[in-house]
């Protein structure tokens, strides 16, 4: 099950921050900015990790993975 974020924010205040927003009494939180090595960096171990843990697996562990993955998402076999 995905994990959700506990900021959850009411109509209402959604609402008001629009309003303030548009009316110029409140300026709109900056986005830092990221470092352009570290995501390069990080975008080169992505690309390499799902290739070379298949690699590395045997095809009877992968297909245990697999199914191990089918049944949880689609729910088969956790009904009490």
């Amino acid at each position: 099950m995905l994990k959700r974020s506990s900021k959850t924010r009411d109509v209402n205040q959604i609402a008001f921050d629009v309003v303030r927003l548009s009316t110029g009494e409140a300026t709109p939180e900056p986005v830092p900015e990221k470092n352009p090595a570290a995501v390069a960096l990080g975008r080169l171990g992505g690309m390499k990790g799902g290739a070379a843990r298949a690699k590395k697996l045997s095809a009877k562990k992968r297909t245990e993975i697999a199914k191990k993955a089918a049944k949880t998402r689609w729910g088969h076999g956790t009904k009490s």
